[in-house]
C-alpha cells in the first residue's frame, strides 16, 4: 500500500487548540455561507516521531477504565495517544467535512504486539475512504504506531466517522454498510457488569485522553452542540469494555467495536461478555454488548479477537 505524502509535525498537536480552531472555522463557515469546494480527502498523512507515553498520564487511565496497573499501553491508551494526530488531519483546511459533530460509528483495531511505557514511538494518520451515507458523508482515519527504532508496525487503528446532514457531491453510496445493524431485534441477556456512571466521567475521561470535545463535559455544552445532555466518549465506553474482558487477551490481538446509542450521562450501562476457547481450552474471541438496562436500548457491540 501506498501511504499518502507525510507531513512532519514538531509534537504531538494540543486537542484543546485544535478544537477552538475547529470551532472558529465553524463559525466562519456559517457567517459566510463558506465551505471548502472539496470533494476529497487530502492526499497527505500528519506524522509525530519519538512520542512516549506519560506514566501517570497512563496510571490515570488505568485506573479511570479499570485495567490492570501495568508498564504495556493498554490498545485505548495508544488510540488516545495517537488520536490528536488523527484530529489535526481533520483540522486541515482542504479537510471537506466539519470537524465539530462528528459522528463516531465504529472502531477496528489490530494490536499487533506489546508497547511497552519507556518505548519511543512514531505516530502517522490520515484519512480514506470518503464515502456517502443515508445520512451524510462517512469516512475512515487511520492512524499506525511504529516502533521508533525498527519502524514496526505495533498498533493500528481505523476509526469511522459520519458527518451527518453533509452531502458531498460524486461521492458514491457505499450500500447497506452504515454501522452495525440488529439493533431493533435486540433482547437483553443476564448482564455480566453493571456500570454507574456520573456525570463527570466526560471530563475525567478528558483529563486522561485530551480530548474536551464540549458534547462530553457538561450538560450547558453539550446542549450548545444541539444535543440535550452531555455523553459519555465512545472510547471510554470501549476501552471500559476492553478492560472487563480482562486477562483473557493475548499479546496481540483484534478488538472491534460499533456504537449505535449515545450514552448520555449521568446513567447506568449493563454489559455482557461471551468467551468463546478452543477444544484445547485457549481463549480465542470474547464478543460484549452493552445497553441501558432501564430502556433496554443498545449502547454498543464489539468484540476481541485473537491476532493470528
Amino acid at each position: 500500500m501506498n501511504h499518502p505524502q507525510p507531513v512532519i509535525l514538531g509534537e504531538l498537536p494540543s486537542l484543546s487548540k485544535l478544537y477552538v480552531n475547529a470551532a472558529t472555522t465553524a463559525a466562519r463557515r456559517r457567517v459566510l455561507g463558506a465551505s471548502t469546494g472539496k470533494s476529497k480527502l487530502p492526499a497527505v498523512s500528519h506524522e509525530v516521531r519519538g512520542v512516549r507515553a506519560d506514566v501517570g498520564n497512563l496510571t490515570a487511565y488505568q485506573h479511570l477504565v479499570g485495567e490492570t496497573a501495568s508498564d504495556i499501553l493498554p490498545a485505548g491508551y495508544v488510540h488516545a495517544l495517537a488520536f490528536p494526530v488523527s484530529m489535526s488531519v481533520m483540522n486541515r483546511d482542504d479537510f471537506p467535512l466539519p470537524l465539530l459533530g462528528m459522528i463516531h460509528l465504529r472502531n477496528h483495531v489490530e494490536q499487533r504486539m506489546p508497547i511497552h511505557f519507556s518505548d519511543s514511538l512514531d505516530i502517522r494518520s490520515w484519512a480514506e475512504n470518503l464515502s456517502a451515507h443515508r445520512a451524510g458523508t462517512m469516512l475512515d482515519l487511520v492512524a499506525e504506531v511504529h516502533a521508533g527504532s525498527s519502524g514496526d508496525l505495533l498498533w493500528r487503528g481505523v476509526s469511522t466517522y459520519l458527518a451527518k446532514g453533509v452531502f458531498l457531491p460524486g461521492i458514491d453510496k457505499p450500500g447497506s454498510v452504515n454501522g452495525a445493524s440488529g439493533a431493533s431485534d435486540f433482547s437483553p441477556p443476564d448482564p455480566t457488569a453493571l456500570w454507574q456512571l456520573g456525570l463527570d466521567i466526560g471530563r475525567s475521561y478528558a483529563t486522561v485522553s485530551g480530548d474536551f470535545n464540549p458534547i462530553h463535559l457538561s450538560v450547558l455544552s453539550a446542549k450548545a452542540l444541539g444535543l440535550r445532555g452531555s455523553i459519555a466518549h465512545g472510547m471510554y465506553l470501549a476501552s471500559r469494555a476492553l478492560a472487563d474482558v480482562g486477562a483473557v487477551k493475548a499479546d496481540s490481538f483484534i478488538w472491534d467495536v460499533a456504537f449505535e446509542a449515545p450514552v448520555f450521562l449521568p446513567t447506568r450501562v449493563a454489559l455482557d461478555i461471551t468467551t468463546v476457547q478452543s477444544a484445547s481450552g485457549r481463549w480465542e474471541r470474547s464478543d460484549y454488548v452493552a445497553w441501558n438496562p432501564r430502556s433496554g436500548r443498545r449502547h454498543f457491540i464489539g468484540s476481541v479477537s485473537a491476532l493470528l
